[in-house]
């Protein structure tokens, strides 16, 4: 992966995360006005989808192509941030429903508290047509759909024959089908990556495909697509089972907005060198900002709903949002710190601790 093209995935990535905070930001009580960029959240998953299912390949193409090597990264990522935040979350919760319960309306709830905590550190939220909140961190569904990717991807890239389809099979009975409906998604970012003709893309393409994708995902929103594809979804399923699909109901036109988005990627990497006049000077605040997108992604929503009640203030005016969104800016930048930032320690003890048992399995083998 060129250096570019490297640095155009992180500003997408971040630019990603910010229109998922500013979807969950876009409440009256908090402004008046709605808030630019506003109505992209659910798309902007999607492009998360797809850049995690080429990140995935790459990195295991390229570095992590053991299993203990690709779970210890895969893990320690996950649960150096969703522990404290599982934890702290419905603490907050409290505490800012006491402060203000009005704006916790509808957005949280505490009951079956262990339940959330175990279904959430588990990946069990979203499975079959179950859908359990992890109280008021309404984002967390789609960590619980990337775990089990990279379940099934690993499946995919670690074994071989009647052992790989046996335990794809099992993911599949255990997930049900609403995180395999939007699978395809995240495995068009795979494709991305693998499909060796899509990498001889010729610069004239490729800045064809680049500009035609933003063209494309405009009209896309304009004509919102999303709401399209979920009504196509009722009327294909029923009612019960539209409900019931949560944030997969919108899988039809997904679809297509996930190959919008892989030929953006497509072209992106076609002419990723005229990208470099922009990019190369702003590569440490784009690697810095890019290093905060999952802590920012995780913790925004029920930091937003607990600083709101905290701080409290006029949403007639801009002082209240810029308060609200500078104490989530700077709670992010603290705790990723201490959590995202440090990872690498958890990674290690982890890659040690696979790595024994790796070995212990082969010494039993040997054994027989």
């Amino acid at each position: 992966m060129s250096r570019e093209f490297s640095l155009y995935l992180d500003a997408v990535r971040f630019l990603a995360a910010l229109m998922v905070v500013f979807y969950h930001m876009n409440m009256r009580w908090l402004s008046t006005k709605i808030l630019p960029l506003s109505d992209h959240g659910h798309a902007a998953v999607m492009v998360f989808f797809v850049l995690s299912g080429y990140v995935i390949s790459y990195i295991h193409a390229q570095r992590e192509n053991t299993p203990a090597e690709y779970w210890a990264s895969r893990l320690s990522r996950f649960y150096s941030l969703a522990v404290p935040v599982v934890l702290v979350t419905p603490l907050l919760d409290i505490a800012g429903e006491a402060l203000n319960p009005a704006i916790y309306e509808g957005w949280t709830t505490h009951g079956l508290a262990l339940v959330r905590i175990v279904s959430s550190l588990a990946w069990l939220n979203e499975v079959w047509t179950i859908s359990i909140m992890s109280f008021s961190n309404t984002p967390y569904w789609s960590l619980c759909y990337e775990m089990w990717y990279y379940i099934m991807f690993a499946v995919c890239v670690f074994t071989a024959g009647r052992t790989r389809v046996l335990l794809l099979a099992a993911c599949a009975l255990v997930v049900g089908p609403k995180i395999l409906l939007l699978a395809p998604v995240w495995a068009m970012g795979v494709a991305l990556h693998r499909w060796k003709a899509l990498q001889r893309t010729s610069f004239g393409v490729g800045l064809a495909l680049f500009a035609g994708s933003l063209v494309a995902f405009g009209l896309f929103q304009h004509f919102r697509l999303t709401d399209i594809g979920s009504d196509w979804m009722r009327r294909l399923v029923g009612e019960a089972l539209h409900h019931q699909l949560t944030f997969s109901r919108f899988a039809l036109t997904d679809y297509l907005l996930g190959a919008i988005v892989a030929a953006n990627f497509v072209g992106a990497r076609a002419i990723a060198p005229a990208l470099g006049p922009v990019l190369l000077p702003l590569a440490r605040p784009i690697r810095w900002l890019a290093g905060y997108t999952f802590s920012l992604y995780l913790m925004h929503q029920p930091l937003l709903l607990f600083y709101g009640a905290a701080i409290g203030g006029d949403p007639a005016g801009p002082l209240y949002f810029l308060e609200v969104l500078g104490a989530i800016l700077v709670t992010v930048w603290l705790v990723g710190s201490v959590t995202e930032r440090r990872r690498h320690l958890l990674r290690a003890w982890l890659l040690a601790r696979l790595q024994s048992l790796s070995a212990l399995r082969l010494a039993a083998r040997g054994t027989r």
